[in-house]
């Protein structure tokens, strides 16, 4: 039984990576990178465990695609870690930052031979440019450039962790903290994605899947006698408006469900429940643009989207542009391809007796295309 558990490091923001998509959700064919390398890792069987870390925004997210272990990261790299030793139980950890995505075996079995040498086992490059440093030239020879994984005794890591200082790899803590390491030669493939080219360094990346992902949202609202009546976003002129939590704008609920059904992100009950005092009377405007920023956070680009209004009462005709020019800047679409329609139920159901509204919604997506 291997005495080895995988941590790899994933609750970044990707700050410095210059686009709204998170790094670690970029697609390499239909996966996101983040499970790319777990895969990649877990291929080899030396781990008894795989930790992932996460953002609590993307912990939810995560655990659909996939049976590793998931905990939630903190604000900073090494509290990440610090929360993902307290599941480790072997006596050895390997920690890899998920931008380091194009690890090897090879790599890993020339770290791993040397465990009994050191507490900690460090890869690093040598340094071939001129280094300067404070205007001062020094010898680079004496220069290393870390890189990760890196393979540690569990306990003394917990150890070293036990201070409140930071530090930016799990080495220097240990030698901080008394311990040992010991460096081996590490890999050029094992580059680390920190900016946008960077990625044309990895060969081990493919370009995300052409696939379509489509998805569809229903959702029925009754009629409410007091209150106003909100319609895709759109305040419209009538009596009456909705029984529900928030403002109760169907055609917006349905939407939600559609884009959430296409990147297979659950429903709009899971992200904004009914209990959840936070929502009660907002807008749903604001529900549909923090959609939105998740969906480009993940790797998704909306393509279009159709959505079928059925109402006895009120009459909507007038606002179906206004509708689609309101919901197109938040989807961040052309308008050209946000559809409305309205139509009855020839007076027939609940709708047909005017008792309240019913949205069928459909969404199309596809993967954001890092390549180009």
């Amino acid at each position: 039984m291997s005495d080895l558990t995988l941590v790899l490091l994933a609750a970044g923001t990707s700050s410095r990576f210059g686009l709204q998509v998170k790094k670690q959700w970029l697609r390499i064919d239909h996966k996101p990178l983040w499970q790319f390398v777990a895969q990649r890792l877990e291929e080899t069987n030396l781990f008894k465990k795989i930790i992932i870390t996460s953002s609590k925004d993307d912990l939810a997210f995560m655990k659909h695609y996939a049976a590793y272990t998931f905990v939630e990261g903190a604000a900073t790299r090494q509290g990440s870690l610090k929360n993902a030793l307290a599941e480790v139980e072997t006596e050895y950890i390997l920690v890899n930052d998920i931008a380091r995505a194009c690890i090897n075996e090879a790599f890993l079995e020339t770290i791993l031979s040397q465990k009994l040498s050191a507490d900690c086992i460090v890869p690093y490059l040598k340094a071939s440019d001129t280094i300067v440093y404070d205007d001062v030239t020094i010898d680079r020879e004496k220069v290393k450039l870390i890189q990760t994984p890196q393979l540690s005794r569990t306990a003394i890591l917990k150890q070293a962790l036990q201070n409140d200082t930071e530090y930016t790899d799990e080495s220097s803590a240990i030698v901080a903290h008394g311990g040992s390491r010991n460096f081996v030669l590490g890999d050029e493939a094992a580059h680390k994605i920190t900016y946008i080219h960077d990625l044309k360094k990895l060969p081990c990346l493919s370009a995300p899947s052409l696939d379509l992902l489509s998805g569809n949202g229903f959702d029925v609202h009754a009629f409410d006698d007091g209150g106003e009546m909100f319609l895709g976003g759109v305040k419209i002129d009538s009596a009456f408006g909705f029984k529900a939590h928030s403002d109760g704008d169907v055609a917006i609920h349905a939407l939600i469900d559609a884009l959430l059904g296409a990147a297979g992100m659950g429903d709009i009950g899971m992200l904004f429940p009914d209990n959840d005092a936070t929502y009660k009377g907002i807008d749903s405007k604001e529900l549909l643009k923090s959609v939105v920023g998740k969906l480009i956070n993940f790797g998704y680009c909306i393509i279009n989207v159709d959505v079928t209004i059925a109402a006895e009462k009120p009459k909507l005709g007038a606002y179906k542009l206004e509708m689609r020019h309101t919901l197109a800047s938040i989807l961040q679409i052309d308008s050209s391809r946000v559809n409305i329609k309205a139509t009855t139920t020839e007076k027939l159901g609940f709708i047909g007796r005017g008792e309240g509204v019913g949205v069928l919604a459909n969404a199309n997506l596809k993967y954001f295309d890092w390549t180009k």
